[in-house]
């Protein structure tokens, strides 16, 4: 439901939405279009404008379902994992190794880090790494990614204060290196 209390629903969708495979349906009172079409960006399957009846929230649930089951790759194949030299990333299961040793990073590190090992080689400015792990990136101070990349280095590079893996780009931000 969009008017959760406490909850901004289209926030929670997202979030869902980018972090698993489940289908989503919205049931909500809000049925403008521009509501029903910020659901479908926010990832959702389905968008039910109440009133409705049971029988066809019903129906719907399970063309969700039929469509979901169908479209759906395997388990395996669904599982992400990104490779860039030695560094191997499972978005799925949230594990991060490098050389084979396990990272143990924060939600936010591992966040930054997928975004970078997502286009190796590409600079990403501070606030689009920023956007990587929070909707609204005037939440924060651009400057905290610094603090975050120094973390990052701390866990990733043999000397962080010589970085190889993360290198900064001066002006610009930050890019992972695609030879590791």
């Amino acid at each position: 439901d969009l008017t959760i209390p406490g909850l901004p629903g289209l926030e929670v969708a997202r979030t869902v939405a980018s972090q698993t495979q489940l289908p989503m349906i919205i049931v909500t009172a809000r049925g403008e279009e521009e509501d029903r079409l910020a659901g479908f960006a926010a990832g959702v399957d389905d968008y039910l404008v109440k009133p409705f009846s049971l029988p066809e929230l019903a129906a719907r649930i399970t063309a969700v379902l039929r469509r979901s089951r169908n479209e759906s790759p395997s388990r395996d194949a669904a599982r992400k994992v990104l490779n860039v030299g030695a560094l191997r990333m499972d978005l799925s299961r949230f594990e991060a190794t490098l050389h084979d040793r396990r990272l143990q990073l924060t939600t936010v590190q591992f966040s930054i880090l997928a975004t970078l090992a997502g286009e190796p080689g590409r600079v990403f400015t501070r606030l689009q790494l920023l956007e990587s792990f929070q909707s609204d990136p005037w939440d924060g101070y651009e400057r905290t990614i610094d603090v975050h990349i120094k973390n990052l280095r701390k866990a990733l590079e043999t000397d962080p204060h010589h970085p190889t893996l993360i290198t900064t780009v001066r002006g610009v931000g930050y890019r992972l290196e695609g030879h590791q």
